[in-house]
């Protein structure tokens, strides 16, 4: 059995009960007979969050939805959690904070049965943070220095259903291309992905399809034939690179991660 479909979003989707990502979700997990689990952990308002997707939700017609409580590291080893997540059919990773998915369930039981059940065909789906824990890797923090312009692009340890793949959200829209590309160029064997919002890629066999209003950017270094940070005199770095590859995807394309390609609309690859 392959793993299961992973719906990877890149924030503020649609919640209404023709939005087209959202909608996408509810299919996947089986249409309207399926239960669906809302993980809202990143949130600090969790409540709140899980009260706005089970209304949406319940509007695209899914009748059992049900939260997935964890506040605490604790929390992510109880028994009775596993137990919820075995009859769900596929669960979603709200927004919020990347960390605090990581310091609260990344290597607990929890974590575990996620990967377990995503191998044996669950789908997962991640908007925002919820987009950024699902590669192995993620950014947790970028910050730019007031004084000197420096940028300084943090990775932490996501959950790892993607390997060798960097995501980023809310790209266009908060103007993440800088970050993203530091990221990369200190990393060029990942594939960096910038996911704009109300838009997701749905992957599965290495491989993604685009859906939703807007595009999603890969960028690729590994071809790359030169890479140089250079300090400038007041401290802040500028980068120099050749050989990138860049790809824009709009929706209905597809995109091989493994051959790192553009997979043509007939399926025809160049």
């Amino acid at each position: 059995m392959s793993a299961g479909q992973l719906l990877i979003i890149g924030g503020a989707e649609e919640k209404i009960h023709d939005g087209e990502v959202l909608s996408k979700f509810v299919e996947l997990a089986g249409d309207k007979n399926s239960r669906i689990g809302i993980l809202p952990t990143a949130s600090e308002i969790p409540d709140d969050v899980s009260s706005d997707y089970i209304h949406t939700f319940k509007q695209l017609g899914v009748v059992r939805v049900e939260v997935i409580n964890v506040a605490t590291r604790e929390c992510a080893e109880d028994p009775s959690i596993m137990e919820l997540i075995d009859s769900l059919s596929a669960v979603f990773i709200t927004g919020g904070d990347q960390s605090r998915l990581s310091e609260l369930i990344g290597g607990t039981k929890l974590h575990e049965t996620l990967m377990e059940k995503w191998k044996k065909g669950m789908v997962l789906a991640g908007t925002s943070a919820g987009a950024s824990i699902m590669a192995k890797q993620m950014i947790v923090a970028a910050d730019t220095k007031l004084n000197d312009d420096k940028l300084t692009v943090k990775l932490g340890t996501g959950f790892g259903f993607l390997d060798h793949v960097l995501i980023d959200q809310h790209f266009s829209q908060r103007a993440r291309f800088d970050r993203l590309l530091s990221a990369i160029a200190d990393n060029t064997e990942i594939i960096g992905i910038g996911i704009d919002e109300n838009t997701a890629i749905l992957v599965h066999d290495n491989k993604f399809k685009v859906y939703g209003e807007h595009q999603v950017l890969v960028m690729d270094g590994k071809s790359s034939n030169y890479v140089n940070v250079k300090v400038s005199e007041n401290g802040s770095e500028e980068l120099t690179i050749s050989g990138f590859q860049l790809h824009t995807l709009t929706k209905g394309y597809s995109f091989d991660l493994a051959n790192r390609k553009l997979i043509l609309e007939k399926g025809i690859q160049e």
